[in-house]
C-alpha cells in the first residue's frame, strides 16, 4: 500500500508497505541483474549503504541459473540472503534488446538466448510465472519497448498488443498468488506505460491502465535514445495522468540530474546501472560532479573519493590508492568506486526525501544541479584522459 505523505509541486514524499518492509520513496532501487551487483558487491554490503530495494531481472534469471532452481532454494530473498524489497522486471526489454532475432505474436515473442541460442518462448503468463517462482516483492508486467523513433502507426500497435498483455498479466498473476505453493503470495504487480515519444499514445495508455487499479505504475521506454528534453516532456505530458496515490517507477534513468528531474516532475521509483558501470570503469560521483580516478593527476592524491562521505571506500581510502588498485587490475579498487558510488545515489535519495519533508526541495534541487557543474567542467576539458575515457566507455 502507498502512502502519500507531501507534496511539493508535483514531487512526491512516500512510503510503499510491502511485504518485505516498508519502502521510503523516492528512491533508488539497486540493480542486482543475475541477483548480484556487478563489482562484487554482497547483500552485506548492501545493508550498509543505505540501500532499500533490490532490482533484479527474469529474462536472465530464467536463463541462469533457471527460475525453477531458484524457487526449490525458496525464492530470491533465500537465494540472495536479501532481507529488502526486491523487484523484478518481467524480461521484455532484454527479449527485444538482446535477441538479434525475434517473432512478436499476440500470445508473446519467440526469439533466441543471447547466451548459446537456443530457441525460447516469453509471453505474459510465462513472465509472471518466472516472477512468481522468484518470489519477488514486486513483478513488472511484460511489455513491448518500441524504440523512440518508431513510427506513430507502429508505436500504437505495439502499446494496444501491451494493453492485452497487462490484462493478461494480472489474471496471471491473480491465479499464481491464489496457489498454496506459491513463495510470495501477495506479489505485487506493476504496469507499463508506453508510447515513445508521442503524447496523444501516453496519454491515451495511461488512461486506460490507471483503470486496472494495480499496485503501481511505470513509464517505460525512456532512456533508449531519446534526448534528456523529449524524456522530461514525457514526464510531465504522462505522469499527471497516472494515480497520484499509487507510485510512479521511471525505468532505467538515470544520472543523478535526472532523478532530480524526474523527481520535480511526480517519480517515486529509479533505477539504473550507471553507478556500478561506471564504478568499475573507475568514473565515480560527487557533489561536484563525476571523477575518473584513472586520471594520472590522481595518482599521489590522499584525498578520499569525497570528503565526509561516509561509504566504505570514503571513510578509510584515498583516491590515490584506489587508482593505483584500478591500474592494477585489482577488483578491490573496482569495488570500492562501485560501493561509493551506490553509496552516493542511495544518499543523494535521503537527502530529496528530507528537502521534501522539510518543504525545500526545489532550493536543494537547483543548488545540487549547479554543483555538479564543478568537476564536470574540468574532466571533461578537450584532450584530458577523462574525456577520452569517457567517450570509451
Amino acid at each position: 500500500m502507498y502512502k502519500l505523505l507531501k507534496t511539493e509541486g508535483r514531487a512526491k514524499r512516500g512510503e510503499f508497505q510491502t511485504v518485505h518492509g516498508t519502502i521510503q520513496t523516492p528512491v533508488f532501487m539497486n540493480v542486482a541483474t543475475v541477483a548480484a551487483i556487478k563489482g562484487a558487491v554482497s547483500t552485506e554490503d548492501l545493508e550498509g549503504i543505505k540501500n532499500q530495494v533490490v532490482l533484479c531481472n527474469t529474462y536472465h534469471l530464467h536463463l541462469r541459473p533457471g527460475d525453477d532452481n531458484v524457487y526449490r532454494m525458496g525464492g530470491l530473498h533465500k537465494f540472495m540472503s536479501c532481507n529488502k524489497p526486491i523487484l523484478t522486471d518481467s524480461g521484455g526489454f532484454q527479449v527485444f534488446s538482446l535477441a538479434k532475432t525475434r517473432r512478436i505474436r499476440e500470445e508473446g515473442v519467440y526469439f533466441h538466448s543471447h547466451i548459446d541460442g537456443h530457441k525460447l518462448f516469453m509471453g505474459p503468463e510465462e513472465s509472471m510465472r518466472i516472477q512468481s517462482h522468484l518470489g519477488s516483492t514486486i513483478a513488472m508486467a511484460f511489455d513491448e519497448c518500441p524504440s523512440a523513433r518508431a513510427d506513430h502507426e507502429y508505436v500504437q500497435m505495439s502499446v494496444d498488443r501491451t494493453t492485452r498483455w497487462l490484462e493478461r498479466c494480472k489474471k496471471e498473476m491473480d491465479r499464481l498468488n491464489s496457489l498454496p505453493d506459491t513463495v510470495n503470495p501477495h506479489q505485487m504487480l506493476f504496469g507499463i506505460n508506453q508510447g515513445a515519444i508521442f503524447d496523444d499514445i501516453r496519454i491515451e495508455h495511461a488512461k486506460r491502465i490507471a483503470e486496472m487499479n494495480l499496485d503501481g505504475y511505470a513509464v517505460g521506454g525512456l532512456a533508449v535514445g531519446e534526448t534528456h528534453e523529449e524524456m522530461y516532456h514525457v514526464l510531465d505530458t504522462v505522469v499527471p495522468y497516472l494515480p497520484q496515490d499509487k507510485p510512479t517507477y521511471l525505468m532505467g534513468v538515470g544520472t543523478p540530474a535526472n532523478i532530480l528531474e524526474a523527481v520535480e516532475r511526480g517519480v517515486d521509483f529509479f533505477d539504473c546501472v550507471y553507478p556500478s558501470r561506471n564504478g568499475r570503469h573507475g568514473h565515480v560521483y560527487t557533489k561536484k560532479g563525476k571523477l575518473n580516478l584513472l586520471n594520472a593527476r590522481f595518482e599521489l592524491d590522499s584525498h578520499p573519493i569525497e570528503e565526509g562521505c561516509q561509504c566504505p571506500a570514503c571513510k578509510r581510502y584515498s583516491r590515490g590508492y584506489i587508482r593505483h588498485l584500478l591500474k592494477s587490475g585489482e577488483m578491490l579498487g573496482m569495488r570500492l568506486c562501485v560501493l561509493h558510488n551506490l553509496y552516493f545515489y542511495n544518499n543523494m535519495m535521503e537527502e530529496i526525501r528530507d528537502a521534501l519533508d522539510n518543504g525545500n526541495f526545489a532550493e536543494y534541487k537547483k543548488k545540487t544541479i549547479e554543483g555538479f557543474s564543478e568537476y564536470e567542467e574540468l574532466s571533461t576539458a578537450p584532450g584530458s584522459d577523462i574525456a577520452k575515457n569517457w567517450r570509451k566507455g
